[in-house]
């Protein structure tokens, strides 16, 4: 099994990679609707700000979180600017929901990345990073996925304890990507987006009221793997509900439409016994992606893709980023539509889509 592990060909993780350069910004209870991820993207762009993650997770009734990332030094100005478009984003059509807000992470944070395309097809491999960050008593504060990368944000401070027991755990080296900045890069700045990918074949599970502790991950994603349950893409919003004097987080994802009802019994079952609410399972979704490594370089990509979908008046279900791709869960009935608009917005003609096998 060790021997096996070592051999170049079946390592699923190449390297763990940090940045502490990272300020954490939340948008809580924005309406659902239509083009607000766009507005607060393309606000951001102007003023040049880097985004790094972008999360957005399941909504509760008609309302939205969304948290993103930039850079310390810009921390205050994205919130600024986050303030400045709170009021045209609208109010809630319930006002027991509350009003939308604005919030910076008040703890320093740092994100904490495993990187691999052998990751892909591997369940175990999510479940093995929360298994080792539950393990050393550290916990989650969001999580964003794409295939071949699975990013955690902590508490700094817990930090370099993050990324000993990780290297240590999946036997490979670190990698501190706080100072890589776009300038270091040669001046051939590749085209942003290379291709868009569609993927009609997905469903969506939601588990809520998740006691906020360390290993609830670890979890919820070891059942599944055990079950040989792939998960494609992870998120874990910022927002936390007191549920009876508990702190509780809601988390979602996406796994194969076949996969999907087995993945829910398995989390219905175990609900009671480890302390989590309702699991919902939805699903008629398709998943929107660009794919490009010249996206670091350009801080209005995602607006750029919002932007698109907000024109052809598709709302975004969920949001998940890494440097090389953004993915937006979108209703299945709008999946060609925003496939189509997106196309256009980039200037890419057909013969780029990506079709996403089952």
């Amino acid at each position: 099994h060790r021997a096996l592990q070592d051999l170049e060909l079946t390592k699923s993780v190449d390297a763990v990679e940090y940045d502490i350069d990272q300020g954490g910004v939340s948008l809580l209870r924005v309406p659902d609707r239509p083009g607000v991820a766009a507005k607060l993207f393309s606000s951001i762009a102007v003023q040049n700000i880097d985004v790094d993650l972008i999360i957005q997770s399941i909504h509760e009734s008609n309302t939205n979180d969304i948290a993103f990332t930039v850079g310390k030094d810009t921390l205050k100005q994205a919130a600024a600017v986050a303030d400045a478009i709170l009021p045209a984003l609208g109010k809630n059509s319930d006002p027991s929901l509350g009003e939308p807000e604005v919030k910076t992470q008040e703890r320093p944070i740092a994100k904490v990345s495993l990187v691999g395309a052998g990751m892909i097809g591997r369940p175990r491999v999510a479940a093995k990073m929360f298994e080792t960050l539950a393990a050393a008593g550290i916990n989650i504060v969001m999580i964003s996925t794409s295939e071949v990368k699975v990013s955690c944000v902590v508490d700094a401070e817990d930090c370099e304890q993050a990324v000993n027991s990780l290297c240590q755990a999946f036997d490979v080296d670190v990698a501190d990507i706080s100072t890589n900045s776009a300038a270091s890069e040669s001046e051939e700045v590749p085209s942003p987006v290379r291709a868009v990918a569609l993927d009609m074949k997905q469903a969506r599970l939601a588990v809520r009221q998740i006691p906020d502790r360390p290993g609830m991950a670890a979890k919820i994603f070891g059942l599944l793997a055990q079950q040989n349950i792939s998960v494609d893409t992870i998120i874990q919003s910022q927002r936390c509900y007191s549920v009876n004097g508990v702190l509780t987080r809601d988390l979602a994802f996406t796994v194969s439409q076949p996969e999907g009802e087995t993945a829910y019994q398995i989390l219905t079952n175990a609900a009671l016994e480890f302390g989590w609410g309702e699991v919902v399972l939805e699903s008629a979704i398709s998943k929107v992606s660009v794919v490009g490594s010249g996206m670091i370089a350009h801080p209005g990509v995602a607006a750029q893709m919002f932007e698109a979908l907000s024109a052809s008046q598709i709302n975004i279900l969920m949001i998940a980023t890494s440097e090389i791709k953004i993915s937006c869960v979108v209703e299945e009935e709008n999946g060609v539509k925003a496939l189509q608009a997106i196309h256009k917005a980039f200037g890419l003609s057909g013969s780029e889509v990506v079709k996403v096998p089952a």
